[in-house]
């Protein structure tokens, strides 16, 4: 801990002597090198850096002293030929403290993705980190700042960003191909299992609890928190809503071309099982936005089997399009006659969003998704998330996405944080 109170200083001095926001020309083989921090989704981002050309991870990092060895031997054996030999290590700090990083790649718990990031981004390094990048509006602010500042590249994992025929298809809206958009729906369905009534104590013998909590307030080790289902806690976790809404609803934002809302209410409740969930499992978030409007429907516990929804649909005076969650997408006409139809191809999948991510740290090419684009549609999660935990419609500021009034709401916008943790910009 005394680390982190001194890492504002260490950052000011590593920040001193980091190369510029793009990799000179004379670096050898113009090569990035990455840091990736937490091996379960973690283990898709070693995958993702190194399907991109000259890219090499250098460091894998889990507090899980069982998966980062699984994970190690793992990025040993897909880059047989890398110019260092990957270090496994299980802080993440230590990734920071080396020169030759140029970015880390954040696949941790949501908790920890915003303090990570910044403390990553004062070290003078890139940033790719998964969505929601926050667990909470400050932190979404907080990490915005931080990239700001820093002049550090940070980019959200929402992958769809990246996919050629979704890009071509917000176009062809752009392009009026369903005239005017007046609202969006998006959807996600599950089959999950009751995470049932977890037990205190026993915390596993590979597992650094301590430091797997990190800046959340300390707590008891419990048995149905690590490694996934931290997800359904509040004091971890944003449920369903910031697992999968940032991806549905950032489609959503983007096609409909706005930033913030006027008023965000959820509608739903834990319905299926009787256990230590805290969040939905199923539900709808609107959002209205003046002249247009968007809805994300939950079921977590039911996958719908029978339904035919839509990933993201939107809807205009002269017809609608439709996307299924891949490289995709369909027009109709009011009629429900299908027009137009665009699916396969290259430009799906993980590899884009990170040969995006290269390249701009390269050659200066702009991200797909910024961090400060992204996080206006984490941010509609944690606003519907806040408007379920306090019953209420909340009132928005079009043009800062923050709430108006509300002071039971507004007590959400920041969490509390562990003595010494508190990110600092």
């Amino acid at each position: 801990r005394g680390f982190v109170q001194s890492t504002g200083a260490l950052g000011a001095i590593l920040a001193l002597s980091r190369p510029p926001s793009v990799l000179p020309a004379e670096s050898p083989g113009n090569r990035v090198v990455v840091g990736v921090i937490g091996l379960s989704r973690g283990m898709a981002h070693v995958a993702g850096h190194l399907g991109v050309n000259n890219v090499e991870v250098a460091y894998v990092c889990d507090v899980d002293t069982a998966r980062l060895a699984s994970g190690l031997k793992t990025a040993e054996a897909k880059q047989p030929t890398a110019t260092r030999k990957p270090q496994g290590v299980g802080d993440f700090r230590r990734i920071l403290d080396d020169k030759n990083v140029d970015a880390v790649s954040i696949a941790t718990p949501n908790f920890w993705h915003a303090p990570a990031a910044i403390m990553a981004m004062q070290a003078g390094k890139h940033v790719y980190v998964e969505k929601p990048g926050s667990h909470n509006p400050w932190e979404a602010e907080a990490i915005v700042a931080a990239a700001a500042k820093h002049k550090r590249k940070c980019q959200m994992g929402n992958q769809r960003r990246s996919y050629a025929n979704v890009i071509e298809g917000i176009q062809k809206l752009r392009e009026g191909v369903i005239g005017k958009i007046l609202c969006s729906r998006s959807y996600y369905s599950g089959a999950r299992a009751s995470i049932k009534k977890g037990q205190l104590g026993n915390t596993p013998e590979t597992l650094n609890w301590s430091l797997w909590q990190g800046p959340a307030p300390e707590r008891p080790y419990k048995s149905n928190l690590h490694p996934y289902d931290w997800h359904w806690h509040w004091h971890y976790g944003g449920g369903e809503l910031a697992n999968n809404g940032p991806h549905g609803l950032d489609v959503a934002r983007w096609g409909l071309g706005v930033d913030y809302p006027t008023k965000v209410t959820f509608l739903g409740g834990r319905y299926h099982f009787e256990d230590d969930q805290e969040t939905p499992d199923t539900g709808s978030a609107l959002f209205d936005f003046g002249h247009s409007g968007a809805s994300w429907d939950v079921s977590s516990c039911n996958p719908r089997k029978g339904e035919k929804n839509p990933f993201v649909a939107f809807y205009g005076e002269k017809g609608s399009m439709t996307m299924n969650g891949g490289n995709d997408y369909t027009v109709f006409d009011n009629a429900g006659k299908e027009v137009e139809k665009k699916t396969g191809g290259p430009g799906g999948g993980d590899i884009p969003h990170f040969k995006n991510f290269s390249d701009a740290i390269r050659e200066n090419k702009p991200l797909n998704s910024p961090i400060s684009e992204g996080q206006k549609s984490t941010l509609l999660c944690h606003l519907a998330n806040i408007a379920y935990r306090t019953s209420s419609v909340l009132n928005i500021d079009p043009k800062t996405g923050r709430i108006l009034g509300n002071p039971e709401a507004q007590k959400l916008w920041k969490r509390e944080y562990r003595p010494g943790w508190e990110p600092k910009v």
